[in-house]
């Protein structure tokens, strides 16, 4: 692997440098004053299309590498401010420095105003990275997310995983409103790429640093896709139908109509392969259910959508949905944006697994039981569930005058979920001794009601940056719900009479469960800041949360006498409640400077802690008051527009719930009894983030440098007791000492020759986790630590041809003490090849092979597997229509074998996943803009 890794590298290394001519310079304003973050680049003189470009650093020089052009370009500068710089170059065969290049004054008021001609392909702005949509070439009918592919910078992972220059965006606005959703998903996979007029980057922030002014607190990206005026008066989408083997189908629509500031859009779905079905990707748009790199498909049957789950994990998935989204101006000042999904989906999934849990020495080495080391767990399920939802989140934000804003985002959803799951299982020792058997039919059903929002208003005063900000936020939720259980376990090793020979004991149940949980979350803040120098802020604010909890149980033995559920059970039955009250006072600062921004604050973190329970006629309290510090803090500094460095620090405390502090048993697992502890604190711990990244337009390449963790000062774990029958009592405590460590870091560069263009990516991520608990009484220890390397090339040959070889590893290795066994590891290989060919004219042939070896999994199990999906696809009707048929899983190799490690056991396990089919299809497109039909595309030019 090394000895192909390092040929790439020279191969990579030895087209970048065929680009022989290197033109260089300085770019000043009128008194000689550098300028950093100047774009420089040259246009053909026949068409304006763009050859090449590149920015100047702090000092304002600037260097490009290009290849040679004996036809006429003109080199220009442009420079927010400052008026456009131009000169002819006759021919570009040689190396130049062009020496000092000054660019002359342009009145403005507004330093974000810029009327000119031609647009830059890239503007460094004060806090946006800009990049001009026509300058970077797709193919014609591309989306947005091959858009993003091609600009410098930006990544996109196997994992959907966005970042710009090592930054991860964590929100995508259209003309600075969700579509759909603030993730941007559905943006990116439906609306064309020729629709974009400029792709915004900026740092992430939350709406009350949006409405007050101040700096991002967080290390998160934005990115805002400006619609071009002329397309932002048109309707456009696509219908698609497919039908295969094995009654695989799937169909979808999404329309899209835009007038000005209003937006309308309907999508709809439905399929049975784990797909959202609405994907423009003319290759592999529903083949996300098992290749494991869909925005929307984890290859387990789920996807999310604005932070609902769709889909129902494991198995296969039927999914249906319908969704709407609407924003507009009502009135000045006053922007709205709604939408509304339903989802319903229906998961089929058969289940596998294998559980080794490990057992505690004692103080001399030796098992605590003089018998047991470790408990097999082996299993067999299945599974069906089925779900529907009616989710309508709204937005509105209202500018009150140019000092005040209202923005209010009230949030409803109304779920059902019903879940049937048949089982059996067994668990042995080491020795191979049968301890216990069961078998089980569960039924649930629950109904919910939730309901969310946010307030927020911001005041802003005459003196610069001093402002009062008001925000009350909620979150109420019911669920009503009920747990049938059919079930026979079977106990072999307990010595319940003491004379030394294990007996035989029978647990047979069947009876249900009636829940009712209610959830009640408030917050209200107030924060004012104000302004001691241009660059020193204070700001004072003052929070009181309050969390609210209530689970309340009935349950009921069958009753053969009546047919019915109707005699009680008082063990099943209890009643919990919680109330977590906070007030937390706080005072902080916020130092602003050119190149580095510095936020601190501290205050106390008061709280009531209170708990009621009742069972079996018992009462139960558990009452405690807290006083802890609450500190949190951020340093950016920002080296160059391009280089920055990052770090954070935030002291954290979680209440735990009050089934975990209250001395109330929760029996109703035959196999595992659950028990709360009263003297159990809260969890505290410090966290912290850092990262270093840089990315330079000159060279095309960049590279970021990240980690961070979490270190506990007390931590809630569980003290776990295994009886000779492998019976389980948990309950909790306190540990301190445990830490999670992560770090990670990537390289990639990309570079054109001729024809061709290449993009390398290479990166590694690192975890270390240091785990502490109890079992039979005994102290465990588990330090677990992983390493991923990955290493991807994307080649493309003009518009005919793209080669995409990926490789990554994941190595996981936990060591632990006070075990019978002192290691275990595991070592995961994948290896990706995608292909897609536009020759001849009007097909489209798609290839995605894969390979992945799961080195350690247990016996039974299958450890590698190939998977190979191949798509043909026909343009016809001025490429209206697309036909495409499809082979999903080529082999017929795939499975869903995975292996987890933790602190306590090794759980091997195999779902049931999408196996080989064959899938026809045909798909309609239409776009009109202005009342126009789009016109060929074929007339559109292209530039790079």
């Amino acid at each position: 692997m090394q000895k192909y890794l390092a040929l790439l590298l020279f191969l990579c290394t030895s087209i970048a440098f065929s680009q022989n001519i290197t033109l260089t310079g300085k770019v000043t304003d009128p008194d000689d004053y550098p300028l950093e973050s100047a774009t420089i680049y040259l246009t053909t003189v026949k068409d304006s299309a763009v050859v090449e470009y590149t920015i100047s650093d702090k000092e304002g020089n600037w260097e490009m590498r290009t290849r040679s052009k004996e036809e006429p370009v003109d080199l220009k500068i442009s420079f927010v401010g400052f008026a456009d710089y131009r000169q002819r170059l006759n021919t570009v065969t040689e190396d130049r420095n062009f020496g000092t290049l000054k660019l002359k004054d342009r009145s403005t008021e507004l330093n974000e105003v810029v009327i000119e001609g031609e647009i830059p392909p890239i503007r460094v702005k004060s806090d946006t990275l800009e990049f001009n949509a026509s300058s970077f070439k797709v193919r014609p009918d591309a989306n947005v997310e091959a858009l993003l592919k091609q600009l410098p910078g930006v990544e996109i992972d196997t994992d959907g995983k966005i970042t710009v220059n090592g930054k991860e965006v964590n929100q995508i606005l259209v003309n600075g409103k969700p579509f759909f959703d603030k993730d941007g998903k559905v943006a990116l996979q439906s609306l064309p790429a020729e629709i974009i007029d400029k792709v915004q980057v900026s740092d992430t922030k939350t709406k009350k640093e949006e409405i007050t002014g101040q700096a991002a607190s967080g290390d998160n990206a934005s990115i805002n896709l400006t619609i071009q005026e002329d397309k932002n008066k048109g309707f456009f989408g696509k219908f698609m139908g497919g039908y295969g083997t094995d009654d695989r189908y799937e169909s979808s629509m999404l329309v899209n109509y835009f007038r000005g500031e209003r937006k309308i859009s309907v999508l709809a779905s439905s399929n049975n392969i784990n797909s959202t079905g609405f994907s423009m990707n003319e290759i592999f748009d529903s083949m996300g259910g098992g290749r494991n790199n869909s925005y929307f498909s984890s290859g387990n049957g789920s996807f999310g959508i604005n932070g609902v789950q769709f889909g129902g994990g494991s198995g296969i998935t039927h999914s249906d949905l319908v969704g709407i989204n609407y924003s507009d101006e009502w009135l000045k000042d006053f922007d709205s944006n709604l939408n509304y999904f339903y989802t319903a989906a229906d998961s089929k999934n058969d289940n596998r697994t294998k559980l080794t849990t490990y057992l505690t020495n004692d103080d001399n080495g030796l098992p605590v039981s003089g018998v047991q080391r470790s408990i097999i767990t082996e299993s067999s399920s299945s599974l069906r569930d089925e779900k529907y939802s009616h989710n309508l989140n709204t937005q509105f934000e209202f500018k009150i005058d140019s000092t005040a804003t209202i923005y209010f985002d009230p949030k409803f959803v109304k779920a059902n979920s019903k879940r049937k799951n048949s089982s059996e299982e067994f668990s042995i020792n080491q020795d191979n001794v049968l301890l216990n058997e069961s078998n089980a039919t569960t039924f649930s059903e629950n109904d919910n009601n939730t309901f969310s929002s946010s307030l927020e208003f911001s005041k802003a005063f005459k003196k610069r940056k001093r402002y009062i900000s008001v925000s009350l936020d909620n979150e109420n939720r019911k669920d009503d719900g009920a747990d049938f259980n059919q079930s026979t376990t079977i106990f072999y090793n307990e010595d319940a009479d003491g004379d030394g020979v294990p007996d035989v004991r029978s647990d047979v149940r069947n009876q249900v469960r009636y829940n009712r949980q209610v959830t009640d979350q408030y917050r209200a803040e107030v924060e004012y800041a104000e302004p001691i120098t241009d660059s020193l802020q204070l700001n004072l604010s003052v929070e009181y949360r309050l969390d609210k909890a209530v689970e309340d149980r009935d349950g009921f033995n069958f009753d053969e006498s009546t047919g019915a559920y109707t005699r009680p059970n008082d063990s099943l039955t209890n009643y919990l409640s919680s109330s977590t009250g906070t007030i937390e006072p706080q005072a902080g600062i916020e130092v602003r400077k050119d190149r580095y921004t510095l936020r601190f604050s501290g205050g106390t973190n008061i709280t009531r802690f209170e708990n009621y329970g009742t069972y079996r006629g018992e009462n139960y309290i558990v009452n405690k008051d807290y006083v802890l510090p609450s500190v949190r803090g951020n340093f950016r500094y920002k080296f160059t527009k391009s280089k920055s460095a990052y770090i954070s620090y935030h002291y954290n405390v979680n209440f735990p719930r009050a089934r975990q502090v209250l001395p109330i048993e929760d029996v109703s697992n035959p196999l595992s009894t659950t028990i709360g502890n009263p003297d159990l604190n809260p969890d505290k711990s410090h966290s912290f983030y850092g990262s270093y990244r840089n990315f330079d337009f000159a060279t095309r390449s960049g590279y970021n440098f990240y980690g961070g963790g979490s270190v506990y000062d007390s931590r809630i774990v569980t003290n776990t007791f295994i009886n000779s029958s492998a019976k389980r009592t948990l309950t909790y405590t306190n540990i301190s000492g445990t830490y999670n460590l992560w770090a990670g870091g990537y390289w990639n560069k990309s570079f054109k020759n001729e024809g061709n263009k290449y993009r390398l990516n290479i990166g590694m991520n690192l975890n270390y986790n240091f785990d502490k608990g109890f079992t039979n009484g005994e102290l465990y220890e588990a330090r677990r630590s992983s390493i991923s390397p990955r290493v991807s090339f994307t080649w493309d040959h003009g518009d005919l041809l793209t080669i995409e070889p990926s490789y990554d590893l994941s190595y996981n290795e936990t060591h632990y003490t006070n075990y019978s066994v002192t290691n275990v590891s595991n070592t995961v290989h994948r290896f990706n090849l995608q292909t897609t060919s536009y020759w001849p004219e009007h097909f489209v042939f798609g290839n995605d092979f894969g390979y992945t070896y799961n080195s350690n999994i247990s016996g039974g199990f299958r450890k590698d597997f190939y998977l190979w999906n191949t798509s043909l696809g026909y343009n016809f009707l001025n490429d209206k229509l697309l036909f495409k048929v499809k082979v999903y899983d080529v082999l017929n190799q795939n499975v869903g074998t995975s292996r987890t490690i933790t602190a306590t056991s090794v759980y091997d396990q195999q779902n049931t996943v999408l196996t080989r089919y064959a899938m026809f299809s045909l798909t309609f497109k239409i776009e009109k803009f202005g009342g126009k039909e789009k016109e060929d595309r074929g007339s559109r030019m292209w530039f790079f």
